[in-house]
């Protein structure tokens, strides 16, 4: 049966870590306190604030402003020059062409920002769709990782076992609500991870937090090829 790789992006397929994520981060910063009417610092403040407590500064502003998450997403993420931050790597290009199965963009970012990054990255061709943060809506409600009703939606909406699908993802707290679902993980750890001290990464192992972990997603091909946990 066909696996389905589940591709996070931002500090997964790139590294947003230098440009996008700062540009981002004062792009909330600077809608906070203009929508509210807050000082810089009280906005930054209250932004940091949101996302340690929903996950998303976004989910934040919906919950306690009424915030249309529409206009939010659109002046939040304002990229033209998005072509010449992202850089392409040949090696990711190639690693995409040799993996096995449905290639999938899963990412709580906009779709207009995420299809940007898909083309400048010259990845297009290698993946079947990108599933947006607009597309993790139930109920009227936004549900984006690490749901585990999202997850479970978005397993039945590809009508494949949980058990074939991989989530490939910078963030532990995503990999574990996938793993609850049933999802095999595979943590990369060459982007947002590198800074962190060796003892306090997460590591696949017999702790079983994570099936696999790869540095960069250009070694997921050979890596996935000798581990039963991903290939079974």
């Amino acid at each position: 049966m066909t696996r389905v790789w589940l591709l996070d992006l931002d500090n997964t397929l790139h590294d947003a870590m230098p440009v996008v994520f700062p540009r981002i981060n004062r792009a909330m910063t600077d809608y906070l306190a203009r929508e509210l009417a807050l000082g810089h610092e009280e906005a930054n403040a209250l932004r940091m604030q949101y996302w340690r407590r929903y996950g998303a500064t976004l989910l934040g502003m919906i919950r306690h402003h009424g915030t249309d998450p529409h206009h939010f997403l659109r002046e939040t993420h304002p990229f033209p020059d998005i072509a010449l931050i992202v850089k392409r790597d040949m090696r990711l290009v190639h690693a995409l062409r040799r993996l096995s199965g449905r290639r999938i963009v899963v990412t709580n970012a906009p779709l207009h920002y995420a299809s940007q990054v898909v083309r400048a990255l010259g990845i297009w061709a290698h993946i079947e769709s990108i599933v947006s943060i607009e597309a993790m809506s139930f109920a009227g409600r936004l549900q984006p990782k690490p749901s585990r009703p999202m997850l479970r939606r978005l397993v039945a909406r590809l009508r494949v076992p949980a058990a074939r699908c991989v989530l490939v993802e910078d963030s532990v707290a995503n990999l574990a609500g996938a793993r609850h679902v049933g999802l095999r993980t595979v943590l990369v750890t060459g982007i947002s991870h590198r800074s962190h001290h060796p003892s306090r990464r997460t590591r696949a192992g017999p702790s079983r937090r994570v099936d696999v972990q790869v540095q960069s997603v250009a070694h997921l091909p050979r890596k996935a090829l000798r581990s039963a946990t991903i290939t079974r």
